[in-house]
């Protein structure tokens, strides 16, 4: 159990798809990049931290794996998933 009220499912991720594999690894990536930026709280940490370098890898990794998922995504996920990778570009280029 997670929180209260919260189950934890495992999963055993050798059985999942390459897509679904590619959409976990980018969302992994685009979270560490935001705590990377110092916008959002690494957990177990008290305070933001920044790492602009670390911040750049994560995003230029998660967009280079969106860029090869996109075309075999339905046309709402792959827009969704474009605009979660230039929502990082933009605010890298803010925050740098």
């Amino acid at each position: 159990m997670g929180e209260e009220g919260e189950e934890r499912v495992q999963i055993d991720i050798s059985s999942l798809e390459i897509e679904e594999l590619l959409s976990i690894f980018i969302g992994i990536l685009a979270n560490k990049a935001w705590q990377y930026m110092g916008l959002r709280l690494i957990p177990g940490r008290g305070e933001l931290e920044k790492d602009m370098g670390k911040a750049a890898l994560a995003i230029d990794c998660a967009a280079f794996m969106a860029d090869r998922l996109s075309p075999r995504l339905p046309e709402t996920e792959a827009r969704r998933m474009k605009a979660m990778i230039t929502d990082l570009q933009i605010n890298y280029a803010k925050n740098a």
